[in-house]
């Protein structure tokens, strides 16, 4: 499908490939990943033509159609339903053209929508839209009274739907919630054709690719399997590598030392001088190099309190109106990692900002120790901070009795060196922007630490880093993020915020996608339109008579309609080949391939008989 061979290209001073090369075939599923910098959005750049390469080639099929969430979907009168039905462009050309084709290119027209199975795209449209996390009442809202992140997920929806020979997705699950990007892994795992994913979520990468591409010093390497295989893979290298080169230099250092001594010998001056070419022609071994991350400094409380930190009974908690969250009972320790799930719009927000104390109560009660602090990082903390500030003046603003030296010190222990601290905002990457709010909010070592999508902007180490940071870390947590990693690894609890209150979740991070997948599957079924059958759609009559339909294009329809039964049947033969079934299959793909064939036939049947029913009805008008 994707064929990248030598491929060189500079820009801004540095070289982002220098000879890279990767073969991804037709139906497999690629993670791309590298250090923040590396180039992984410029390569989707070069794939997608808007850039060109200074040297080498990237060869796709020639019809090949690539798919990619480059920005949000505008904001306009169109349905959202009928805007991602739009995103397939033969299925929208074909449905117009029925309107105004005549009447013998009306055959040819509806045997295409057969073939590309039209009648079900209103229904696969929902489904994709319902496990994004947008109800049946939204499919009909227009896109205008959607906000940008919403819109950003049509973008997604509409990508899956079309289907395009290549997807291309840049950090998808940044702008989904937990609930999204589970059902996105499930997504992947079953997309039918090429997809390259740059992610830094552990397990979309575990969970969702056959290889893993690494891009690393200009260079492309593949390793198959997920990310875990991937980290033990290059480990081993790394060791391989480390060896072989302990190895080599043990021999340098014998080739020298014969030399150094035999030289000036005539006797062995034949030898010295070709141990000295064997020197010459000793190839360095190449290194992998392990750039540091920093550390995350979070810490502890000094004084543990009595328990409970906090206790809510029968509390609700709104912005002035109905309450958001009812009847809350609940209680949090100094050693609880409560996770905190639930859809977007389930209150998470509104729950952390009760707790943290930016809400108070309408009803019930909230008891809370007075001498607790809380360390709360929210998303919007990054959107908000000033493009011209810079992490020194704002720490000044944060430690205003500490000196400039004290708070360069400071810095420098959160990964900010010398180059950095008086760098603007806006010249931060958003993983250093993550960093700095991160480590401010838990400086002054607060016994509960909030964190609400904490993981956003960092990379897979940072994010290694910061799960390190939270396993020493001795105070309460809650955490809602999107990175079921970081949750399984850290929550020890699990909240759930649900039908308009919070409460524990019975159940592990397994039991909660499942019921993710399960309430996406239940939504697709119930709040998907009927499909409007283009199948059983009757041909315009003629002006000429109007009570008579002619026969000629229901028969084209009619033919193709036995020519894909007959193809349907030829397929399930071959499934159901007794050779294939008399052998092992402990995978069960064997079984899934002839389920997979019967399940043609019957689709194909159900369409033949439709045809051929609208076929005789047309005969019958001819004859009256």
């Amino acid at each position: 499908m994707l064929n990248i061979s030598d491929l060189t290209f500079d820009a801004y001073g540095r070289r982002f490939f220098d000879g890279a090369s990767a073969l991804i075939p037709a139906t497999g599923k690629v993670g791309l990943v590298g250090r923040n910098g590396a180039g992984k959005s410029t390569l989707f750049r070069l794939i997608k033509g808007e850039l060109t390469p200074g040297g080498g080639e990237i060869a796709l099929p020639k019809a090949a159609r690539i798919g990619s969430v480059d920005q949000e979907t505008p904001a306009s009168p169109v349905s959202l339903l009928d805007t991602v039905l739009a995103a397939d462009e033969e299925r929208a050309r074909l449905t117009a053209e029925l309107d105004s084709a005549d009447p013998e290119h009306l055959g040819e027209i509806y045997a295409r929508l057969i073939a590309i199975d039209a009648d079900r795209a209103p229904s696969r449209a929902a489904e994709i839209l319902a496990g994004l996390g947008f109800s049946a009442a939204d499919l009909h809202r227009p896109m205008s009274e959607f906000s940008g992140g919403w819109r950003m997920r049509v973008a997604m929806a509409s990508a899956l739907f079309a289907e395009p020979d290549l997807l291309l997705l840049d950090e998808p699950t940044n702008y989904l919630d937990l609930e999204g990007a589970l059902w996105l892994e499930a997504r992947l795992r079953k997309y039918p054709k090429a997809a390259l994913v740059i992610s830094h979520d552990r397990e979309l990468l575990n969970n969702s690719v056959d290889a893993i591409l690494h891009l690393g010093d200009a260079k492309l390497d593949m390793y198959t399997g997920g990310f875990d295989d991937f980290e033990r893979r290059r480990g081993e290298k790394a060791r391989l590598l480390a060896a072989t080169r302990n190895k080599q230099e043990a021999e340098r250092a014998h080739l020298q030392a014969f030399v150094d001594r035999f030289r000036a010998k005539a006797s062995k001056a034949a030898q010295a001088q070709s141990r000295m070419k064997r020197l010459a022609k000793l190839e360095p071994v190449a290194t992998l190099i392990e750039q540091r991350v920093a550390p995350f400094h979070l810490p502890s409380p000094a004084r543990p309190l009595a328990p409970p930190l906090v206790r809510l009974e029968g509390a609700s908690v709104g912005y002035g109106g109905a309450p958001i969250l009812r009847n809350l009972n609940l209680r949090l320790d100094l050693d609880d990692r409560i996770g905190l799930l639930g859809v977007n719009g389930a209150g998470k927000s509104t729950f952390a900002k009760m707790i943290a104390g930016a809400l108070t109560t309408s009803h019930g009660s909230l008891h809370r120790d007075r001498r607790m602090q809380v360390g709360w990082f929210h998303q919007h903390q990054i959107e908000a901070l000033d493009p011209a500030d810079t992490p020194l003046a704002i720490l000044g603003r944060a430690l205003p009795e500490a000196s400039e030296s004290q708070r360069r010190s400071k810095l420098a222990q959160w990964g900010f060196g010398y180059d950095k601290v008086e760098t603007t905002v806006a010249n931060l990457s958003g993983g250093e922007r993550a960093r700095l709010l991160l480590n401010q909010v838990a400086m002054n070592a607060p016994h509960l630490l909030i964190l609400d999508e904490p993981t956003n902007h960092l990379d897979i180490d940072s994010r290694r880093a910061l799960l390190d940071a939270l396993n020493d870390y001795e105070g309460a947590v809650i955490l809602i993020t999107h990175d079921r990693s970081l949750m399984e690894l850290v929550a020890d609890r699990l909240w759930l915020a649900d039908e308009g209150t919070v409460k524990p979740f019975n159940g592990d991070m397994d039991d909660y996608a499942r019921r993710v997948l399960d309430r996406a599957r239940s939504a697709a079924k119930t709040g998907a339109p009927a499909a409007v059958s283009v199948a059983a759609r009757p041909p315009e009559p003629t002006p000429a008579r109007p009570s008579r339909v002619d026969p000629a294009p229901l028969k084209r329809k009619l033919d193709a309609a036995e020519l894909n039964l007959a193809r349907a049947n030829e397929a399930l033969q071959k499934a159901g080949d007794p050779a294939l079934l008399s052998r092992p299959d402990p995978s069960g793909e064997v079984a899934r391939k002839l389920a997979a064939a019967q399940k043609r036939v019957d689709d194909a049947e159900a369409k033949w008989m439709e045809a051929a029913a609208a076929h005789e009805a047309a005969l019958e008008s001819v004859a009256a």
